[in-house]
């Protein structure tokens, strides 16, 4: 829970700036500069004349390793308009961070943002709601969007919270594990459990506690239970992204999956004598899982749910604000036509509109060869080439403006990759772009 401090508090110790802070701070640093200073970053110097504090204090309150007045944040926040809330702020003990980087963009965005970058929109309560549930004891977050959505820049602002406040930090990405392991659910689990000690700067101890006569999913909860949560007081944040390279193999992901309940369960509803509440869990995923899960052992009925949705207009407005943009309505409309506010293609877009290009020749140009989505619409092609069904369910979705009926685990699948809406029952493509795109090339 956020900190509030009292007076005396304040004068003694001081606080420091949150990784939310910090990004508010940028974002509105970025914006201004983009209109008042021909979009290149300000000066030291231009930030003490803009602020009224000295430099001194400015390199403190942005490197966030020492402690300033809170009256300081507050005439620091107000200076870009900004109003500092609780969520701002911490105190000097709830801190174990790096300097964040003071890195610029020098060319389209492409992966994940770096934490304390100004070009990441949060969506209202979603950011904040699951930033601050993975603070509560036995917590499992599961976050889902299709690709390039921001679910990898979500979870870089999760453990950054998660670090301001002295949780331990393991990221798993099942992208990472070769497919022969894939296939076996004992390979699968001692790769997992590798892969966690080693992010939490452990030696692998596996070959001492793993114990094949009870079997993996024993043996992998025993060496969580006895090593891997015991190994420090502090509680232990578990991110586990790229769940769906699971799914394809339906024994391994049910017992694996069902292995996730249980710990959640034992967490949330344990006694106070087990370490299960210090392990909070984070899940995220693109496509929903159609193996048969008994209702009782799924992780997908349980926790917080988080759904990254695409960006409305007004937050493509904010954003282009940040590029040293200020399109019409006309014009924003039209890019949210086009790219239906999908959040990287939206970048993409607004970083090659800020170089000078015409937004009108953007669009003539959107599906050609040599386009800027051209590198992204060949991935979502390869992808749709190599499955059939998908093929065709999305050349018969792009062929109909009014959108058709599909099997739901199809509809299911080509939501996952970002490429259809629903309205209602029916899918249509999530934006003008895969529509005229796929409608080209898949008609034949």
């Amino acid at each position: 829970m956020t900190q509030v401090m009292n007076s005396s508090d304040r004068r003694k110790r001081g606080v420091v700036l949150s990784s939310q802070g910090s990004q508010r701070l940028r974002a509105a640093e970025q914006q201004l500069s983009a209109q008042h200073n021909s979009g290149n970053p300000y000066t030291l110097d231009q930030l003490c004349a803009i602020t009224g504090l000295s430099a001194n204090t400015l390199v403190k309150a942005r490197r966030r390793q020492k402690p300033v007045d809170l009256t300081t944040l507050d005439t620091y926040f107000a200076a870009f308009n900004l109003v500092l809330t609780a969520d701002d702020y911490l105190l000097p003990e709830d801190t174990q961070r790096a300097e964040p980087s003071l890195s610029t963009q020098r060319g389209p965005l492409n992966g994940p943002l770096p934490l304390d970058s100004p070009f990441y929109v949060c969506r209202p309560g979603v950011e904040s709601s699951g930033t601050q549930e993975i603070l509560t004891a036995g917590a499992m977050v599961r976050l889902k969007a299709p690709c390039q959505f921001g679910k990898t820049s979500f979870i870089n602002l999760m453990l950054g919270h998660a670090q301001d406040y002295g949780l331990r930090l393991a990221v798993v990405s099942l992208q990472a594990i070769d497919r022969r392991c894939l296939g076996d659910l004992d390979l699968t689990l001692r790769w997992f459990c590798a892969v966690v000690a080693r992010a939490l700067g452990l030696p692998n101890q596996l070959d001492q506690r793993w114990d094949g006569l009870f079997g993996g999913i024993y043996s992998c909860t025993d060496y969580f239970e006895t090593y891997l949560l015991p190994a420090s007081d502090q509680p232990l944040l578990l991110v586990i992204d790229d769940l769906d390279e699971l799914f394809p193999y339906d024994d391994v992901a049910t017992d694996f999956l069902g292995m996730l309940r249980a710990w959640y369960e034992q967490g949330r509803y344990g006694t106070e004598q087990n370490l299960w509440p210090k392990l909070r869990l984070a899940i995220a995923h693109s496509t929903e899982a159609w193996m048969p899960l008994n209702i009782h052992q799924s992780p997908f009925n349980v926790g917080f749910a988080v759904e990254l949705p695409p960006f409305s207009l007004d937050q493509v407005q904010e954003l282009a604000l940040r590029y040293g943009l200020d399109p019409d309505d006309g014009d924003l409309l039209q890019l949210l036509d086009l790219v239906g506010g999908h959040p990287y293609l939206t970048q993409l877009t607004l970083f090659y509109l800020a170089q000078q290009q015409p937004l009108a020749a953007i669009v003539e140009q959107a599906i050609a060869y040599d386009g800027i989505y051209s590198s992204h619409l060949r991935h979502q092609l390869e992808v749709l080439e190599a499955d059939p069904e998908l093929s065709e369910a999305m050349a018969q979705v792009a062929a109909s403006s009014k959108g058709i009926k599909l099997p739901p685990q199809v509809s299911f699948r080509l939501q996952g990759l970002g490429l259809v809406r629903f309205r209602q029952q029916l899918s249509v493509a999530s934006c003008e772009l895969y529509r005229q795109y796929f409608a080209t090339l898949l008609e034949n």
